[in-house]
């Protein structure tokens, strides 16, 4: 049965870009490492066996090089990170000091292409979007929310957040930043704390918790005073309180603030059960976030981010994967490589907790009302001077991606980048990806001689895996039940029809027909057919007929009977019923 999607009613239909890299999968933080790669892999399997692909253009993003990754972090911090592996880190031990690498962020193997893929998706995200080529752009792979310009943290290497919207702002004047991950975006509000064109809004648990940064009186530094909101949060929110302040501050800042586009990271380590988080959402709970956002029809940038309970995760991103494309998922997991992770229940709804909120109501309207007055100083939208857009190597690729399609030979495979592409358009039927969807399906049994009767009278083929059916016996096996069409005719029609049954002899009727036959045996079927059609007077020509009938007829190998079928008696007794049945004939 295929898995179920619920249309949303009453939403504006998206252009959706996915962007996945299945090397992703195969990176490792080491033993006993609480961040592991596979969870995106393991959100990409639900999302394909979901049917999501059909719904949406997925691309497998160009890595970040080192020169795009400058545009933020500093030349030596990038150049460190190429070159370091765990066989010579030994050699780096200054270096990693300096750059915070050793301890929560590990040297493992790989780390340069692992952070490439993670930029470069988000990179190329908001390149299509700036193009107006999609309205949503998803990249779990990144999120990555805690490097700096020149330091690791936060099992964060390089800030692919920040990357993506500088190339936002390379055509919008002004992009929104929300945070909804259990820790505070420290790096993404660090990188914009003195610009106007950055607002920065960030959810998250406060006190004596990593990174320790997000206090309620950071608001950002000169021109980008008041441009940085933090709603610190206590132990236990659940989904009622979570949204009774997540929605009011954000619907204030799209009007005070009315950015061009907006990027979202999804954190899951905000879901209740997350092994390092300590908030109480529910999946619902975090999805109805992306559902506002959504909802002002802004361009929209989603990222992946924290989240350390994997089938958690892969759950979440995958029933926001399929709210960004309209559709809202079924209860029951489809069959996919991970599926034992999902287990007992093997359902996708992450449900809250018992535990106990710390968050009194009085405690969240007295934040909410200084989040708010914080907002009213910014007195409206910032301008921003007009000029040029600056090229950058990116846009070499972005102007024309596609621009080799057409020197490809019409016989020649497309490249699987183009057939991943690919969107199913609204009531587009396939018989090989919708078979089964939408209560199509044949409700005729195949075991049914009337369900499969062909025009001619003879039963037609239902299948190889139906018994009683004639796929596979060959021409002169189908013109063997073609003769058997009359009721006169039944002897031979019995002989094909014993599978229905029980299994076949050795020596059946079907493995005969296909072994071509010599002129003996086929006088012996014609004569047999003769005989058993017409009305024998004569008690010497039923006895012969009788004889006929009885050696067509199969016979387990070394049986008396068959060694009585192949004397030259039998033989011999053909030849006066063909002579006979040919003045019959000729009488007639």
């Amino acid at each position: 049965m295929a898995p179920e999607m619920m249309p949303i009613e009453g939403e504006a239909k998206k252009r959706v870009c996915y962007f996945f890299d299945s090397d992703v999968s195969g990176f490792h933080y080491g033993p006993g490492h609480p961040m592991k790669p596979t969870r995106i892999r393991m959100c990409h399997s639900l999302v394909m066996n979901y049917g999501l692909y059909k719904r949406m253009e997925i691309f497998r993003a160009k890595p970040a090089t080192k020169r795009e990754m400058t545009q933020f972090h500093s030349d030596e911090y990038v150049e460190f990170l190429s070159r370091i592996t765990p066989v010579n880190m030994n050699s780096f031990v200054k270096e990693q000091h300096k750059y915070n690498v050793g301890d929560d962020c590990p040297v493992f193997d790989g780390l340069f292409e692992y952070c490439s893929i993670s930029a470069g998706g988000s990179m190329e995200g908001a390149a299509r979007l700036s193009r107006d080529k999609c309205d949503i752009a998803i990249n779990w792979a990144g999120g990555l929310h805690h490097a700096k310009k020149s330091e690791a943290s936060g099992f964060c290497y390089v800030n692919d957040i920040v990357l993506g919207i500088l190339e936002l702002l390379r055509y919008h004047a002004r992009v929104l930043y929300i945070d909804i991950d259990v820790h505070h975006g420290d790096g993404v509000e660090e990188a914009f704390y003195t610009t106007d064109r950055v607002m920065t809004v960030s959810f998250h648990k406060y006190g004596e918790f990593f990174p320790g940064t997000g206090e309620l009186r950071d608001v950002g530094i000169g021109k980008g005073k008041n441009y940085s909101l933090n709603f610190p949060l206590r132990d236990g929110i659940t989904d009622e309180s979570y949204k009774s302040v997540f929605e009011p501050v954000i619907q204030q800042v799209m009007e005070s603030y009315d950015p061009g586009a907006i990027v979202l990271q999804c954190g899951t380590d905000s879901l209740s059960g997350d092994k390092l988080g300590c908030l109480n959402l529910s999946m619902r709970g975090h999805a109805n976030c992306v559902k506002f956002v959504k909802s002002f029809n802004k361009p929209l940038l989603m990222l992946g981010g924290g989240g350390y309970t994997m089938r958690n995760v892969s759950r979440c991103w995958a029933f926001e994967t399929g709210l960004a494309t309209g559709v809202e998922l079924g209860s029951e997991i489809p069959m996919n490589e991970y599926y034992e992770y999902f287990g007992p229940d093997y359902q996708l709804d992450v449900k809250a907790s018992n535990m106990e909120d710390m968050n009194t109501t009085t405690y969240l309207n007295r934040v909410k009302s200084i989040v708010l007055d914080n907002l009213r100083q910014v007195g409206g939208p910032p301008s921003v001077q007009m000029q040029d857009v600056p090229r950058v190597p990116l846009d070499a690729v972005m102007d024309d991606p596609n621009e080799d399609e057409e020197l490809i030979p019409k016989d020649v495979r497309r490249p699987q980048r183009l057939l991943d592409a690919r969107r199913q358009a609204d009531g587009e039927l396939s018989d090989s990806d919708d078979e089964g969807e939408d209560d199509r399906r044949n409700h005729h049994s195949n075991k049914s001689p009337d369900s499969v009767a062909h025009p001619t009278g003879r039963r037609a083929a239902v299948g190889i895996m139906s018994t009683g059916s004639t796929h596979g016996i060959g021409t002169s096996g189908a013109t063997a039940v073609a003769a058997t069409s009359s009721g006169a005719a039944s002897s031979a029609q019995s002989d094909v029809e014993m599978a229905d049954d029980a299994p076949p002899p050795k020596n059946s009727p079907i493995r005969e027909s296909m072994v071509p036959k010599s002129p003996a045996n086929t006088s012996k079927e014609r004569a047999k057919v003769t005989a058993v059609s017409n009305t024998a007077t004569d008690s010497s020509s039923k006895e012969e007929a009788m004889d006929v009938e009885t050696e067509s007829r199969p016979a387990p190998p070394e049986s008396p009977s068959r060694k009585k079928q192949l004397s030259p008696k039998s033989a011999d007794s053909v030849k006066p019923t063909v002579a006979e049945a040919a003045k019959t004939s000729d009488a007639s």
